[in-house]
């Protein structure tokens, strides 16, 4: 049975590859993606679109990733939307950091696959 109201995920990322192939497994499993390359844009694109959820990046051009996650934490409206960072940073202090400044989770990309992205990305969605 097709989704009607497929969940909206925005998924930041500037490396072409990683994002081109977030964005086709996200979308073969029934979620309505989005993507932005870069900082502003994804802030200019969450306004948007609200989505239910973001997979973001740390290391953008312009805003990075914590920046990006405090301006998402501190908007009337967007606050409340899960976001998982998904980085090459994994020293204990990035992780530590993006978790205070309010991440659901953090993924460091080297230790997942595709199929355990999408599991994270199930369990840190909102109940309809």
């Amino acid at each position: 049975m097709e989704n009607l109201n497929p969940k909206k995920i925005l998924v930041v990322e500037d490396e072409p590859s990683i994002l081109k192939a977030v964005v086709e497994v996200l979308g073969m499993h029934g979620y309505q993606v989005f993507s932005a390359t870069d900082g502003e844009h994804g802030l200019a694109l969450a306004s948007e679109v609200k989505p239910d959820l973001v997979l973001l990046d740390l290391i953008l051009p312009g805003k990075n990733g914590f920046e990006v996650l405090k301006e998402l934490k501190s908007t009337v409206g967007l606050s409340d939307i899960p976001v998982i960072i998904s980085s090459n940073l994994g020293d204990e202090e990035e992780v530590q950091q993006g978790l205070k400044l309010g991440a659901a989770d953090y993924l460091i990309k080297a230790d997942y696959d595709l199929d355990e992205v999408v599991k994270i990305v199930a369990k840190n969605l909102k109940p309809a």
